[in-house]
């Protein structure tokens, strides 16, 4: 199903896109050009971040932009939802834990692990600008991917809810 969008929506659609590019392009002024004055980011499971442009920034250039990306690194929406103030889109990374990804995995060396997760951008815009970035992931699966934890009966999965989001025919748990 395609969407429709507004002017509107597709500019705001496209100001993400820049900022997201700039960030994989290690390009750190224009990163920071798509942000609000006072803007906040959250990493909702390691409460990494920043608040206000002046931590929001030191977070992009000590832990994400020019810093993150593996050679390998894609990206796949699954979903995206526009709205008049935010956009929350849904998608799927995929990257071989070759460098240390502070982000994502603060202090942990790199295992050479292949890693596929599904996450969650919801980021607000006012005044064309980003306000804020919420970013959700299921770190119990990133970290079973890279074998810091074993499954052994917990209820938690590697890969498969990645592949899944990509994939509605593959099997859902069953009890």
């Amino acid at each position: 199903m395609t969407m429709t969008l507004t002017n509107a929506e597709q500019a705001m659609v496209n100001l993400l896109e820049k900022h997201v590019q700039a960030e994989l392009h290690g390009d750190l002024e224009t990163t920071m050009e798509t942000m609000s004055a006072q803007p906040h980011l959250l990493n909702i499971p390691n409460l990494m971040g920043g608040n206000d442009y002046t931590g929001v920034r030191n977070f992009y250039s000590q832990h994400l932009v020019g810093k993150f990306f593996p050679p390998d690194v894609t990206m796949q929406r699954v979903s995206l939802t526009v709205g008049r103030a935010q956009i929350v889109e849904e998608l799927v990374i995929t990257f071989t834990h070759t460098v240390e990804v502070d982000w994502l995995l603060p202090r942990v060396p790199p295992t050479n692990k292949r890693v596929e997760i599904g996450v969650v951008v919801i980021a607000g815009i006012h005044d064309d600008k980003i306000t804020h970035e919420h970013i959700y992931w299921d770190q119990a699966s990133v970290l079973v991917q890279i074998g810091l934890i074993k499954q052994n009966g917990l209820p938690v999965c590697g890969a498969e809810s990645a592949r899944k989001l990509l994939d509605r025919s593959l099997p859902t748990r069953t009890l």
